[in-house]
């Protein structure tokens, strides 16, 4: 039989096929039941008629666990009274979960990113449906999970039943990327914009800006020519990317990345050509952004997607000389531990891939893990720079892992140092208006 026949063929199979899968989307999601455990699409992915769907029957359901990292948009099943129904169970808590995780309504899963999928991977959760988001097919019948690969992609292929909802908005993101439509059980043509990251600076404050921008300053004087860079969303990463201009052959390597690095690829500043593990390609999870992203990424070879679990792995991290990771904190205490998911007892975001970076980075040839945060509140009322960290913070990178820290007033490198040594540096970057304060500290307890 010819290749040409065998093509032939399996486009006929397919075809005839995908007609006897389309249901509205309530008719799709009759099939489940209370009980139930959902994986979902994140970020700004997520299948919105799914899960509007899935909403409208709570009252035939009760018991249901909805498992997602953080998703952008409107997400009914986290409003009060709804935990009658739902349970979601929160990898990384969204702004939208925050209050619900925080009243016992949602719970809190605190796990590295890296390990995430691996959860579904190993069977520790074995999902009854999988709610996803796709591209129309191809004329293969294979559907690409667009702007989220990382987070779905091995949750899927491991649910009894998956249920797509089709919709032609979700750009054709290239790599380990895709599903075909035979292993889909249930189809929801339905075409709708896909959420978008909102583009607004919580810290408009000019003090803050000014911070956000000597801290980018510093760190783009950090990174070399040929570096790979690992980047968040945020004031600090879009300050990086601003100073990064005159640089050159950048590559990158990231579990999600925004709109912000659109601008250096196209200038040719990031190419890849020096990235010793997939040289000349843009390496992620998932894109947190707006269309211009989405548009971006549609079809465009340079961007690669994988599942988390390749992505974040610290080993596959460690494989790109010259790993720069930047990420941040909510507050960092005088030995070097790092909070960055809660503030005190209460929940606000999760671990994700800091640590996944930080460590890989680290074993990385020429690499530098950083962490960067501006040395107090925008009101300069409580330094991030703190003595002990508040009772209750969790403690997402440990002292013995960290190792640049910045703040608008310079670097500290704490590797290798001892407590006084980290101590002292740390005080030297924290906000004047506290280092009286942190010194006394630092005095008492013998650290200087």
């Amino acid at each position: 039989m010819t290749s040409e026949l065998v093509g032939k063929i399996s486009k006929s199979t397919w075809r005839e096929k995908y007609r006897s899968k389309v249901f509205n989307s309530d008719d799709a999601l009759k099939v489940v039941k209370s009980g139930d455990k959902i994986v979902v699409q994140p970020g700004c992915a997520a299948p919105m008629e799914l899960i509007r769907a899935l909403v409208r029957k709570k009252d035939e359901l009760s018991d249901i666990l909805l498992y997602h990292i953080l998703i952008v948009g409107d997400l009914p099943y986290l409003a009060p009274g709804m935990e009658k129904h739902f349970t979601h169970k929160a990898f990384f808590i969204g702004g939208n979960a925050r209050k619900s995780v925080n009243e016992g309504r949602s719970e809190y899963v605190p796990i590295f990113l890296s390990e995430v999928t691996m959860l579904f991977k190993r069977g520790v959760i074995v999902p009854d449906v999988a709610l996803i988001n796709v591209s129309p097919p191809d004329e293969h019948g294979f559907c690409s999970y667009g702007i989220d690969v990382g987070n779905i992609k091995t949750p899927a292929e491991k649910a009894r039943i998956v249920i797509a909802q089709i919709n032609d908005q979700m750009p054709r993101g290239l790599g380990n990327s895709f599903i075909h439509l035979n292993k889909i059980d249930f189809i929801v043509e339905h075409n709708e914009d896909l959420m978008e990251l909102p583009q607004v600076d919580p810290d408009t404050a000019p003090n803050m800006l000014a911070s956000y921008d000597k801290i980018g300053q510093y760190i783009a004087g950090m990174i070399e020519d040929g570096s790979t860079l690992q980047m968040g969303i945020g004031a600090i990463p879009d300050s990086v990317m601003k100073n990064l201009k005159n640089h050159k052959d950048l590559g990158i390597h990231t579990e999600m990345f925004s709109d912000g690095i659109i601008d250096l690829v196209e200038s040719g500043v990031i190419n890849g050509e020096r990235k010793t593990l997939h040289p000349g390609k843009i390496i992620a999870g998932f894109v947190l952004g707006t269309k211009k992203s989405f548009n971006f990424i549609d079809n465009n070879p340079i961007f690669e997607f994988h599942p988390q679990e390749y992505i974040n792995n610290p080993f596959i991290i460690a494989q790109n000389n010259k790993m720069v990771a930047i990420n941040s904190a909510l507050e960092i205490d005088l030995t070097g531990q790092v909070c960055s998911d809660s503030i005190g007892t209460r929940f606000y975001s999760g671990i994700g891939g800091q640590v996944d970076f930080i460590r890989g980075a680290a074993h990385s040839e020429g690499g530098k893990p950083i962490i960067a945060l501006p040395s107090a509140t925008k009101d300069e009322k409580i330094s991030r720079i703190v003595p002990i960290l508040k009772p209750g913070a969790g403690v997402v990178t440990s002292r013995g892992d960290v190792h640049y820290v910045v703040t608008e007033y310079g670097i500290a490198n704490l590797f290798g140092k001892s407590i006084q040594e980290r101590a002292r540096a740390l005080i030297k970057i924290a906000h004047p208006k506290f280092r009286d304060e942190l010194i006394k500290f630092a005095k008492e307890t013998y650290y200087i």
